[in-house]
């Protein structure tokens, strides 16, 4: 009972802050706002740009780890894609349903919650996830809905990838992940930056996740719970139990260490996030079933989170 006080319900209480203060109408919805998109288009791009600068690409990019913790959010999809399909849904709908259950909340939960339990030094397996988490899922995302909104229209496969490839590369958290493998990169090369530079970056750094943690709140007072109640609980299922239970369950077939398990089954253990919803905005399906399973899988996940803190050695 002590982990729930002392690591999860910290993040959930910025969570709830920013939550009361919208509702209440100390802050407008343009402030929150404001405060989101400081957080998600620059704070946390900046974050990730120095967790990659300074990653151990030889050892902390765990091919188990990886292998495992991917193979449980593709399993969710599919669940959460053909669940859809069999209640009824459109293909684009199942599509934006499947992503809902693919896309975990690796940032803004999943790394706070895995520092308050194993500390800071435990976070190499969650920034190596990052690294190719938003860049693959995005990429696979886009791409299925742009081929399956093409049905029909005579496109060309080579269009329909790079409408798909520039819509990710224009994301500011995969710009950030891709300039610090590149300083990385070039650091080994001999590259020196100066102190000054990395004490800036550190300091924006320190505000993203409050930041995001404090705006997801308020965004997530918007979300009003309606929608299918069946593809909300399939939603939630897919992401707080079926991902994190193939991906413990990979992971130890596997043998993976254990503070790769620890990262890997906590971010798997994650509610979808906010980018879930704004994806089904962006094509406009499904987002009463995308926004609600984010605000029912999030209140759930404080729950869930502690029970497989409880399971993990």
């Amino acid at each position: 009972m002590s982990v729930l006080f002392t690591v999860v319900l910290p993040i959930f209480l910025i969570l709830g802050y920013g939550y009361v203060v919208t509702w209440r109408g100390m802050l407008s919805d343009a402030a929150i706002d404001g405060i989101q998109r400081f957080a998600q288009n620059f704070a946390l791009p900046v974050l990730l740009f120095q967790s990659m600068a300074s990653m151990d690409l030889g050892a902390d990019l765990d091919a188990r780890m990886l292998g495992a913790f991917y193979t449980g959010a593709f399993v969710s999809f599919a669940l959460g894609y053909f669940g859809a399909g069999a209640l009824g849904r459109a293909p684009e709908d199942c599509v934006a349903i499947g992503f809902v259950c693919l896309f975990s909340n690796s940032l803004l939960l999943g790394v706070p919650i895995t520092e308050r339990a194993y500390g800071a030094q435990a976070l190499a397996g969650n920034y190596a996830i990052i690294a190719i988490h938003s860049p693959l899922l995005y990429t696979f995302g886009i791409t299925l809905m742009e081929f399956t909104r093409a049905r029909g229209q005579n496109l060309s496969v080579a269009t329909v990838a790079v409408r798909a490839l520039g819509g990710v590369l224009r994301t500011p958290l995969v710009i950030g992940i891709l300039a610090g493998l590149a300083v990385n990169l070039a650091q080994t090369a001999g590259l020196v930056l100066p102190e000054g530079f990395w004490a800036a970056a550190g300091m924006i750094a320190r505000a993203a996740l409050p930041a995001a943690l404090f705006g997801l709140g308020g965004i997530l007072y918007r979300y009003r719970p309606e929608g299918e109640l069946r593809l909300v609980a399939l939603c939630c299922a897919a992401s707080l139990v079926v991902h994190p239970a193939v991906t413990f369950a990979l992971n130890g077939a596997l043998g993976t260490s254990p503070a790769g398990l620890r990262s890997a089954v906590l971010t798997a253990a994650m509610p979808p996030g906010v980018n879930a919803y704004l994806f089904a905005a962006l094509y406009g399906r499904a987002q009463r079933v995308a926004a609600t399973s984010v605000l029912v899988a999030t209140a759930l996940s404080l729950l869930s989170a502690w029970l497989w803190l409880a399971v993990l050695p």
